[in-house]
């Protein structure tokens, strides 16, 4: 007898349609199974014969061949159990050969004991039965609530594999698990910290409105304890909310990733690796490549802390990403695309002890050393950080003041919110899908970023004497743009565009590049 159940395997993010079929004859009892199977999914089979035992089944005693199809993609990991055993059970007859199950699309390992594991990338798995055609789905019961997110199947939680098969042959039916996505919308965004916090540093808050209404990237320079790191953290609380879609789009990476944590993010990614972090842990790898740090960040924030003491190959691999919005990740085993569109926040001191620069006399780095520290970081890098500003150390009247001396991240965000509605109109009135300023292209700022005949004079000044590149200026224009939006002005005037050339005025202070 021949038998077909369907399941779904992952490549990167995105999962495709796994067919299990299954042919037994009367012989030795041998198990074989092929299709591109890791070493997770050949240990199925000792995995499925004692489930299969445990839960009150025979396994049958002949020779069985389990195809997993498509057989030039490679199947990993142990989702593929259930569908496997259920595929002997009816080729052997212990499920019935009438029992139509092309419905249903069966995800989940098995246990010892039978019980039914969770497995990760569910909802990139539940994603692809969807688009095969599946209807119902079959996963672990600690997985049911990520797999409900998915409209338009019908999902079943199991715990057991005997429980699953009551539910196939109608004995006791199981209740599928549902998702309101009104519950996401209604769901508390608590952060537990607030930019009214931060004591003094008004032109570094200014910049990060700025960045936030902008999508722009942004580098803190400043000595220690002055602020920057508490300013990157509250970052993510001056951002708009996540859309259903942003926040889909970012838990199939951390589905994969057996991050995910709930039913789905509701929360905009606040990563922030340790600088010892390698090229593969930042932009995604592993012998069958995984995402990294910067996948794991999108529609989110990234912050690099100690940015010099990060490794110059991790550093320099964000060059691409940081243009593109996505990293393609090459092994011998795949190429795989995954998605990148992030703010990176970078924070650094000026100089190994952190001092150079204050106006007092603490730093004693000579000069030599304060070059070497600060040419870590390359001028292309450099070059694609739009929002460069200096965070002094604060005084001690500033510490002390009892009155809070900002606005909280809830008002700076509404700013924010009608920055980016007063963008985004202009944007479809010309026609574009763009997310945000700083994902302009050249022939998009050439369209909406129009100048008076005094910011153009200011930008051409500035282009010649900073010796900007052909993407400082850009990048420029870019965060003018974002000024101009937040006054909700059309034209651009030399006020917004020497705002822009104020942020990047530390590439001279200290890298005079």
């Amino acid at each position: 007898m021949l038998s077909k159940i369907y399941s779904a395997g992952l490549l990167g993010v995105d999962g495709f349609e796994v067919t299990v079929e299954c042919s037994a004859w009367d012989r030795l009892g041998d198990f074989s199974l092929v299709g591109l199977p890791d070493a997770a999914v050949k240990e199925a089979k000792d995995r499925v014969r004692c489930a299969c035992e445990n839960s009150g089944f025979p396994f049958p005693h002949m020779d069985v061949m389990v195809n997993l199809a498509p057989a030039h993609l490679k199947k990993e990991g142990s989702a593929f159990d259930l569908a496997i055993l259920c595929s002997i059970l009816q080729c052997d007859g212990a499920i019935p050969h009438h029992l139509d199950l092309s419905e249903y699309a069966m995800i989940g390992e098995l246990s010892l004991s039978g019980a039914v594991n969770p497995v990760n990338g569910v909802l990139c798995l539940c994603l692809a039965a969807r688009e095969a055609g599946r209807k119902k789905v079959i996963v672990p019961i600690k997985n049911a609530a990520e797999a409900s997110v998915v409209d338009g199947v019908e999902v079943y939680g199991v715990s057991t594999f005997r429980e699953l098969y009551n539910h196939l042959l109608g004995r006791e039916r199981i209740a599928p698990t549902t998702y309101k996505k009104e519950s996401f919308y209604a769901q508390s965004r608590a952060y537990g910290v607030d930019m009214a916090d931060v004591r003094g540093q008004f032109v570094a808050k200014r910049a990060m409105e700025v960045a936030a209404s902008g999508g722009h990237h942004m580098l803190l320079v400043g000595p220690p304890g002055s602020g920057k790191s508490m300013l990157a953290k509250r970052l993510p609380t001056i951002l708009p909310p996540l859309t259903f879609e942003e926040a889909l789009e970012s838990s199939r990476i951390h589905s994969v990733m057996g991050s995910l944590g709930g039913a789905i993010l509701f929360e905009r990614p606040f990563r922030s690796p340790h600088h010892t972090v390698s090229s593969a842990g930042m932009v995604g790898g592993g012998a069958y490549p995984k995402p990294g740090e910067i996948s794991l960040s999108h529609n989110g924030v990234l912050f690099l802390d100690e940015l010099p003491e990060f490794p110059k190959t991790v550093t320099e691999s964000l060059r691409q990403p940081l243009e593109d919005g996505s990293v393609a990740v090459i092994r011998a085993a795949a190429r795989l695309t995954y998605p990148s569109r992030f703010m990176m926040v970078c924070a650094m001191n000026p100089c190994r002890c952190g001092f150079y620069g204050d106006g007092t006399d603490r730093c004693k780095c000579a000069p030599n050393d304060v070059r070497r520290y600060l040419d870590k970081i390359s001028g292309p890098l450099l070059d694609r950080i739009d929002i460069q500003v200096e965070v002094p150390a604060i005084t001690y009247d500033e510490m002390t003041a009892k009155a809070k001396d900002g606005d909280s991240s809830a008002t700076v965000r509404e700013r924010v919110e009608a920055a980016r509605a007063f963008a985004k109109a202009r944007f479809e009135a010309q026609g574009d899908a763009v997310s945000s300023n700083a994902a302009m292209t050249a022939a998009q700022i050439r369209r909406h970023c129009a100048l008076d005949d005094r910011a153009a004079a200011l930008l051409k000044g500035a282009f010649e004497s900073m010796g900007l590149s052909a993407r400082g200026h850009d990048r420029i224009l870019r965060v003018a743009r974002t000024v101009a939006d937040m006054d909700k002005s059309e034209v651009i005037s030399a006020s917004h565009i020497a705002e822009a050339i104020q942020y990047r005025s530390l590439d001279r202070k200290y890298w005079n590049r």
